[in-house]
């Protein structure tokens, strides 16, 4: 059976990662890096399945955050099992945060000056201690700055960007994963910005789960349907362009495996390639990690979408518990709940015990 390579990148950070918390079991992390003790126990993260890390959002009957809860009112169940949990925390800590936007020939420069925008004033809501890292995907993903704290070099790089070509949206996921797991903080997250189905990835569905099913990483995706909006072309409509081969510092391609489903040439087994916005496609890339898809009608909404996620980034809850499993492979469903039954919980799906 093949192994995609970004899988078997994914794979070895978590090896090294669960290594390096073998080799210090014991060792609490830097006094920049954790929480404050303010009456509550110190939460104390560590790596591999042993410890299995979850990230919860809490919200009212209204959509609204809640705040002040403690260890007692959640339960945490590993496939339908009640588990400890033994680590727990509210205060919010830095995030190592990816941020993948849509580049391709449909963003006009309406579109991405909008986009710009919404992104600098995005960055500006974060902690001074927050990293960050900037991909862009057209025919193929590109890295357009890597890990910074420094607002004005992701500035700078959001400037440099044009549109055109197709959209790899999952291959830009894809690339992203591996490079948000190497952050330096323990809390990670990605968010995607597109207006398109993907039509250019050689990632599949199936490869892309399996990866996001490897890692910790939250993933967030902000949808903007087109439908709120007249638009006027200013570029000719999105078609294939030649990219000369190899491209440096990128893999050959490999033939790429039909779509589950079908669909000739769709993702996720339906949608023809060109079609508009797929948001059943960016949901079901999103809601295994506990991050979630928010749909918008126009980029002059993107502010509003982008506000939201950086506020539920400093309102979530940590929970830690030991997996009551083994290292057998499999996937292991993860449900949270709390005593209040008119609150509702987001949070992973689930872990792969491998």
């Amino acid at each position: 059976m093949r192994i995609h390579p970004r899988l078997l990148s994914v794979i070895a950070l978590l090896a090294a990662a669960a290594a390096a918390g073998a080799a210090a079991p014991d060792q609490e992390p830097s006094t920049a890096s954790r929480p404050s003790q303010t009456g509550q126990e110190r939460f104390r993260f560590r790596s591999g399945v042993e410890l299995i890390n979850v990230t919860a959002t809490v919200a009212d009957e209204n959509g609204r955050f809640v705040s002040g809860l403690r260890k007692e009112d959640f339960r945490v169940y590993d496939d339908n099992h009640l588990v400890d949990v033994t680590h727990f925390s509210s205060e919010r800590v830095p995030v190592s945060l990816g941020i993948v936007l849509d580049t391709s020939g449909s963003m006009t420069p309406d579109k991405m000056s909008s986009a710009r925008g919404a992104i600098e004033r995005f960055i500006d809501l974060l902690g001074p201690n927050d990293e960050m890292f900037l991909y862009r995907f057209a025919n193929v993903p590109e890295l357009a700055q890597g890990w910074t704290k420094d607002r004005r070099a992701l500035s700078r790089a959001l400037g440099g960007l044009y549109a055109g070509g197709g959209t790899a949206m999952y291959d830009a996921i894809a690339d992203a994963l591996p490079l948000a797991a190497s952050g330096s903080h323990q809390k990670k997250a990605i968010v995607v910005i597109s207006d398109g189905n993907d039509t250019s990835s050689t990632t599949t569905p199936r490869e892309l789960q399996a990866m996001i099913r490897q890692s910790e990483v939250l993933v967030y995706a902000i949808g903007v349907d087109g439908r709120g909006e007249t638009i006027t072309r200013t570029t000719p409509p999105r078609q294939p362009f030649p990219i000369p081969l190899p491209i440096p510092g990128r893999r050959p391609p490999w033939p790429v495996p039909p779509p589950i489903g079908g669909g000739g040439g769709g993702v996720f087994g339906g949608r023809a390639a060109g079609d508009g916005l797929d948001a059943g496609a960016l949901r079901r890339v999103t809601d295994d990690t506990g991050g979630r898809t928010e749909i918008v009608r126009s980029f002059r909404d993107l502010d509003d979408a982008t506000t939201s996620i950086a506020d539920e980034l400093s309102k979530q809850y940590y929970l830690g518990y030991s997996s009551p499993g083994t290292k057998d492979g499999r996937w292991h469903a993860i449900r949270v709940e709390v005593r209040d039954r008119r609150l509702t919980v987001r949070a992973r799906r689930g872990y792969m015990a491998s």
